[in-house]
């Protein structure tokens, strides 16, 4: 039987160092409504995971500052930059100006799921309201709207808990294939 090693903080920041050197991928948030401060504390510490650029803040979510937002971000909330916008539909206008396609995660009748977009090196991803979703009329603005396929009986997953699986989603195709064009 062979033995597998945990790796000591040297191995594991050699390891994360050539993942982030190999990847060439740029990914940007934008929080439409997230209202739940563990939620956003948790989408932030996903977000210094995968080196989000930018998470924009679009109303009503819940700002940085709140004191549980801190805590579950676990000092990754210093790790990631935020901006609030006035809405949702103007952070997807700075993402678009910042060179992103932008895609929705949200379960509406023409979605996809989010694995057969064949997400762009620069992708922002809309997160929304952890009940309502992303708002109407952000989703008429957005690039793409692609769903996370689930097999039980639950209809949908955490809203930090579909972040990281989209955020993964983007890294893993960025890994796989080469400047394939969104579609």
């Amino acid at each position: 039987m062979t033995g597998h090693k945990p790796l000591g903080p040297t191995e594991l920041k050699r390891l994360h160092r050539a993942w982030r050197r190999g990847t060439e991928l740029r990914l940007s948030l934008i929080l439409d409504g997230v209202q739940n401060p563990y939620n956003v504390g948790s989408i932030l510490r996903s977000a210094a995971a995968y080196r989000v650029e930018t998470v924009w803040l679009a109303p009503p979510t819940i700002g940085v500052d709140h004191p549980k937002v801190a805590k579950t971000a676990l000092g990754c909330d210093r790790l990631v930059r935020t901006e609030p916008t006035p809405s949702a539909v103007d952070a997807l206008t700075r993402a678009d100006a910042a060179g992103f396609a932008t895609v929705a995660v949200e379960l509406t009748d023409d979605a996809v799921p989010l694995f057969e977009l064949a997400l762009p090196p620069a992708v922002c991803l809309v997160l929304g309201h952890e009940e309502r979703g992303v708002h109407r009329e952000t989703l008429a603005a957005v690039d793409h709207v692609g769903f996370l396929p689930q097999l039980g009986k639950v209809g949908s997953l955490n809203v930090a808990q579909a972040a990281t699986v989209a955020l993964y989603e983007a890294a893993r195709q960025s890994w796989t294939s080469a400047d394939r064009p969104i579609g």
